[in-house]
């Protein structure tokens, strides 16, 4: 059983959005008596938008952080240098920090998996720096959770890429259509791993799903035969079958 991280089992929007408004609180300012829902709305599309450079190598990780400073003070009237962008990088990801937690359902889905599959293993594959995200994984307990943790920014290759699902089956000494890869996102998550060859699990959270899906998105999941589920609760029933898989409206 492999998991992806951010936003499957740690609750990763939730710290971004308690931490980018800690942080505006305690800087002060223009930012700080602004509307604060659009604030969160921005910081987290500066997010999608530079990570995404990361995971490309257009930027390189601490380059991304920087750009998001910078681009979200820009929005105020504000320049920040580059030295500037990331003292202030480094004081909002103390807000981040201390608002890290995992999802409610995280810990109560391994239990249960155990039960229903005895000596199952547990992997997580995650597209991100291999420090940054074990120490999110110690932080809030999953460290002894997981046989073997595969992060894109040591491997060299992200999701969607068959080849870091490849990679972390091989760790396992499994062929790829005994493993499970659940996640939150379709195409980076459930759908490569599906086009893999491992059983995909889309796992659906509200957040996911305020957006319409693409039409290519659709037809694939349902190629694929792509599972959904909207809670971590469901995971053990739709691997018994008793959840319908995800097919297109």
């Amino acid at each position: 059983m492999l998991f992806d991280l951010d936003d499957t089992l740690f609750a990763h929007r939730a710290a971004v959005a308690d931490g980018i408004l800690l942080h505006l609180d305690r800087i002060g300012g223009a930012s700080a008596t602004g509307d604060r829902s659009a604030s969160t709305a921005l910081w987290d599309a500066l997010e999608e938008k530079h990570y995404h450079s990361y995971l490309t190598n257009d930027l390189d990780f601490a380059g991304q952080r920087r750009a998001r400073a910078q681009d979200f003070a820009a929005s105020f009237d504000i320049a920040l240098t580059d030295n500037q962008a990331d003292v202030w990088f480094d004081q909002y990801f103390e807000s981040y920090r201390a608002s890290w937690r995992l999802h409610d359902d995280a810990l109560p889905c391994f239990d249960a998996l155990a039960e229903q599959i005895p000596g199952v293993r547990f992997g997580l594959i995650t597209n991100g720096d291999p420090v940054f995200q074990g120490d999110k994984i110690r932080r809030v307990g999953l460290a002894d959770r997981f046989d073997h943790v595969i992060a894109s920014g040591a491997l060299g290759v992200t999701k969607p890429d068959a080849r870091i699902f490849e990679h972390a089956c091989a760790l396992f000494g499994v062929p790829v259509s005994e493993a499970v890869y659940v996640g939150d996102r379709l195409r980076t998550d459930a759908l490569g791993a599906a086009a893999a060859g491992l059983t995909g699990v889309w796992l659906d959270r509200a957040v996911a799903s305020a957006a319409p899906l693409a039409p290519a998105d659709r037809i694939d999941a349902s190629r694929l035969r792509i599972l959904r589920i909207e809670t971590l609760t469901e995971l053990t029933s739709a691997l018994s079958g008793q959840a319908v898989e995800w097919l297109p409206a």
